[in-house]
């Protein structure tokens, strides 16, 4: 049944199009050849919309805490996405993605704030979903802000593609294809939107004339009046008649449309841009976009979009890509000429809130950062700025309007995305240091990451380890090796959720990652501990749930980088102990994660928490302040009480076997809390053996094992 543009929906599209993505990844990468041949774009999609995905999933959280039945508007819920995209968008298609999800974010909000006023008016309740005509304007907005975000749009981008998407959207709400989505004649140099002219980068291989869309005429000022009709079609303050109203679109038309015309302007990308022509492949942040937008007509139509064939052009003349062609015949593509396996760049990182350091030990050389002419993933040398410089600011606008004009002359490839004094910095330098320091003259910049592409495509093509990377401290978020030196022959990464489990698996040598309340780490944080880990065998235990494919997808990427990981599913922090506990470095790497996984396998885990609202559970009705006692994850024991709940807890897991009881005690509870459940199991489970830590994490106020 297909969906309505809902909160809920935006929570399915985030999903959809994380999957999407995660399946698509590799061969996005793959064909990344432009503006920088880094072999990252699929990867730094994936990375932007896990963050959009993990605030969506926290807003939808922080409703329910306020009451059975809430749950966020529409607008709210991409607010999150947006947010979430702006504040994890890694490399330049990712904050492009979070800009447009900001663009079509504004349109939302201004949708339920004129559907909370109408219903004010005729006490209906307020209106949390969009219909056909709704998603055609966000949908512009949403390739607008992009274009204008990015100080020198070229045509054969993701731009294009989003713009086509915009103006097939419109055409299916009966605007006509005018603007930056429609076809512009041969040789059309015009506007914002053409290869050449106000803005427009050339000498990058972008072709003039070919594809290049029309500009910001009259035409396109009508187009964006039509398409923010209503649902019954008239366009406001038109006093329209019903001649000059265009009938309501279905808003999963509206969607399938849009990704049909994506699909069409990806398909046309190889030959608006001479580099994608010459490796025989479409836009990369296109394909992703386009991967992205399948995902929104799925969850609106109900209906799996079939996409296209391959992130590989087909050879000239054929036609690979576009709706429907997952049957057609086969045919001989053509790669770029990068290496089998090379995919993602291994990234220096800062820390996500450490300020940044100036002392590094890998500076650009002498040249300009080019020196060996490294060859990136279509084999020709790159020749463009050494550095890709990314950072979050805390700024107001006027600040970032100077910020703009700095960072432009320093460098190409400037998005800067964002708004309400908080925005996400992209550009590609030769001085690093110079594009960091304009951000602090200009705010306050945090998460700042640097990558040097020559050291990348080096490591890619030279199958080589990363670089040494300079001296650091830990910060929050992890500990471990911090240092490079010799690389180790294994290690093990876990996630914890207390500073004091932190601190005792980093005693037993392992590299660690805290989650913190509300906010798991995503998978580029998994990446880093892993590159800290700085071993040839990693053993990574997520210790949750619902971190498996982050943990997966982080896993997968540090295979590229000849790191090999094998992931054990751990599903609570006390099964990652269990296997900790039984880690021998001496025996075969397959022996040891066999061990491993027998004894997170063997370990059955529980928890105490306290109630915050009113909620059914399996167990009954909880009220706020209850203790509940929940056993592999469901609720199975409700008290008032934390030590009589957890004995009850320990009885039933007890009742079917055990030789070991694992206690870890949370912030602020007494040990005698683990005392008296000592005495508890030595008196009732004879044979037993119970052994507690002092674990400090804040949600959860004792984790249980039972080995």
């Amino acid at each position: 049944m297909p969906h309505t543009f809902d909160a809920e929906a935006v929570r399915t599209w985030c999903g959809l199009a994380l999957e999407a993505l995660g399946r698509a990844r590799e061969g996005i990468d793959a064909i990344n050849v432009y503006p920088v041949a880094d072999g990252d774009t699929g990867t730094n999609l994936y990375l932007t919309v896990e963050s959009a995905a993990h605030a969506v999933g926290a807003a939808f959280n922080g409703h329910a805490a306020t009451g059975t039945a809430s749950r966020p508007s529409l607008g709210d819920a991409i607010g999150a996405m947006a947010h979430g995209a702006l504040i994890g968008a890694h490399g330049n298609s990712g904050t492009i993605l979070a800009q447009m999800l900001r663009g079509m974010a504004d349109v939302l909000a201004e949708q339920d704030e004129e559907g909370a006023a109408a219903s004010e008016a005729r006490d209906a309740g307020d209106v949390r979903h969009a219909g056909g005509a709704v998603l055609s304007r966000a949908l512009l907005r949403a390739a607008d802000s992009a274009r204008n975000a990015v100080a020198r749009p070229v045509e054969g981008t993701v731009l294009t593609v989003a713009a086509s998407a915009a103006a097939a959207a419109a055409r299916a709400v009966g605007v006509p294809p005018t603007g930056h989505g429609a076809s512009a004649p041969r040789g059309t140099e015009t506007g914002h939107g053409a290869a050449t002219g106000h803005g427009a980068r050339t000498g990058h291989g972008a072709r003039t004339g070919q594809g290049a869309a029309a500009g910001h005429g009259a035409e396109r000022a009508a187009a964006y009046g039509a398409a923010t009709a209503s649902e019954d079609g008239a366009v406001p303050g038109t006093r329209g008649t019903p001649a000059t109203r265009p009938p309501a679109a279905p808003v999963g038309a509206v969607a399938r449309a849009a990704y049909e015309g994506a699909c069409a302007a990806l398909e046309a990308t190889t030959g608006q841009l001479d580099v994608l022509a010459r490796a025989g492949v479409v836009d990369a942040g296109g394909y992703g976009l386009v991967t992205v937008l399948g995902a929104l007509a799925e969850t609106l139509t109900g209906e799996r979009t079939t996409a296209p064939t391959s992130p590989l052009r087909a050879a000239p003349g054929s036609h690979a890509l576009g709706p429907g062609r997952s049957d057609a015949e086969p045919r001989e593509r053509r790669r770029p000429a990068a290496p089998p396996g090379s995919l993602p760049p291994a990234e220096r990182s800062a820390d996500a809130d450490a300020p940044y350091d100036a002392d590094t030990s890998e500076r650009a050389p002498a040249d300009g950062g080019h020196s060996g002419q490294p060859a990136g993933c279509d084999g020709e040398p790159i020749t463009g700025p050494a550095y890709e410089v990314i950072y979050l600011l805390e700024a107001d606008d006027t600040a970032v309007a100077r910020l703009r004009g700095r960072l432009d002359a320093l460098g190409d490839s400037l998005v800067i995305v964002g708004g309400d004094g908080l925005w996400n910095v992209h550009v590609h330098v030769d001085d690093a240091g110079a594009a960091v320091e304009a951000g602090i003259q200009a705010g306050r910049p945090y998460r700042l990451r640097i990558t040097h592409f020559g050291a990348a495509a080096e490591r890619r093509l030279k199958r080589e380890t990363p670089p040494r990377e300079p001296k650091r401290t830990d910060g929050p978020r992890g500990t471990g090796h911090g240092a490079r030196g010799e690389r180790a022959a294994r290690s093990v990464v876990l996630v914890v959720p207390g500073d004091g489990l932190a601190a005792l698996c980093a005693e037993a040598g392992a590299t660690v990652v805290t989650a913190r309340p509300g906010e798991p780490p995503a998978s580029g944080e998994l990446v880093d501990a892993i590159r800290r880990a700085h071993a040839h065998e990693v053993v990574l235990l997520p210790n949750d749930a619902e971190l498996r494919h982050t943990a997966a997808a982080a896993a997968a990427q540090m295979r590229t980088e000849g790191v090999r990981v094998a992931l054990i599913p751990t599903r609570s922090v006390v099964q990652g102990i269990a296997a900790l506990a039984v880690h021998e470095e001496d025996r075969g790497f397959d022996e040891d994660v066999v061990a491993m996984t027998s004894a997170a396998g063997a370990t059955r885990y529980a928890e105490l928490a306290v109630a915050e609202r009113q909620s059914w559970t399996m167990a009954g009705v909880c009220q706020a302040g209850d203790v509940l006692g929940l056993i592999d994850g469901d609720v199975v024991v409700i008290g008032a009480d934390l030590l009589a709940t957890a004995r009850t807890v320990l009885d039933r897991m007890l009742a079917a076997g055990g030789e070991m009881v694992t206690l870890v005690l949370g912030a602020g509870v007494p040990n005698s809390l683990a005392e008296r459940l000592e005495e508890h199991v030595r008196e009732r489970h004879l044979a037993v053996d119970t052994v507690n830590y002092r674990g400090e994490q804040p949600s959860a106020p004792l984790l249980i094992g039972i080995e």
